[in-house]
């Protein structure tokens, strides 16, 4: 007899398969936010914290901040939002696993986009600056994107972009402030593996643009596997 799960239950969440791709997204941030950061103009693309703090240093006249770029991201990161909001509520009685699908296969349509334009504009090397706002449009609306949806899913420690609250949640309920270590194993694979995404990006960097970015389309198509293979699973 089959079981039959209900839309966002909490089990799909917890499947091995559904959190390896929310792990293979995590290293795609630390790809864009190298990118981004050394790349295009010190300006985040993914993680809209630090960004803000760049917009604000930059209104305030720090030197070699840009605050177009910054609220070109914000604004860009905050479009992609809003239409990865608009696929959670007429999907609402989606599983988690076809959400993340879905958001996986968007994610990696747009970065494949960044990567052909990087390509056709002749700046894997050297950036104009149109081709600058180019990719950080096309790079903050994927984020955006993902962020709504992976956001909509809810799983513990595994928002694919914001390490704070992980991190502070791995020190605070550690076995060291007496806490039981809920989670740690999670934990700290997301603060890897951005770290290990970031690290790779600034080295892919080495040989211009594309590289970080090619890397990043192939991950969210590696996100998009897993996450189809995880609803399979969940049907």
């Amino acid at each position: 007899m089959t079981t039959t799960l209900t839309p966002m239950q909490t089990v799909a969440a917890n499947s091995g398969t559904l959190t390896i791709a929310l792990i293979a997204l995590t290293f795609s941030t630390g790809l864009i936010d190298a990118l981004s950061f050394i790349a295009l103009g010190r300006v985040f693309t993914a993680n809209m914290t630090g960004n803000i703090v760049f917009l604000a240093f930059a209104v305030g006249g720090a030197q070699g901040l840009s605050a177009a770029r910054s609220a070109a991201s914000l604004l860009s990161f905050m479009a992609g939002a809003i239409c990865g909001g608009m696929i959670n509520v007429r999907h609402s009685g989606w599983t988690q696993a076809r959400l993340l699908k879905h958001a996986s296969a968007s994610e990696a349509a747009l970065l494949l986009v960044a990567t052909s334009f990087a390509v056709f504009t002749g700046s894997n090397h050297e950036i104009t600056p149109n081709a600058v706002y180019g990719l950080i449009v096309l790079t903050a609306v994927a984020m955006g994107f993902r962020n709504a949806v992976v956001r909509k899913l809810a799983v513990p420690d595994m928002t694919t972009t914001v390490l704070t609250l992980t991190v502070t949640g791995f020190a605070s309920d550690s076995s060291l402030a007496g806490g039981t270590n809920p989670r740690w194993k999670t934990r700290l694979a997301s603060i890897v593996t951005m770290f290990g995404g970031a690290a790779t990006g600034a080295t892919l960097l080495r040989y211009g643009v594309v590289a970080p970015l090619a890397a990043s389309s192939f991950v969210a198509v590696l996100a998009y596997i897993v996450a189809r293979r995880s609803e399979r699973v969940t049907h």
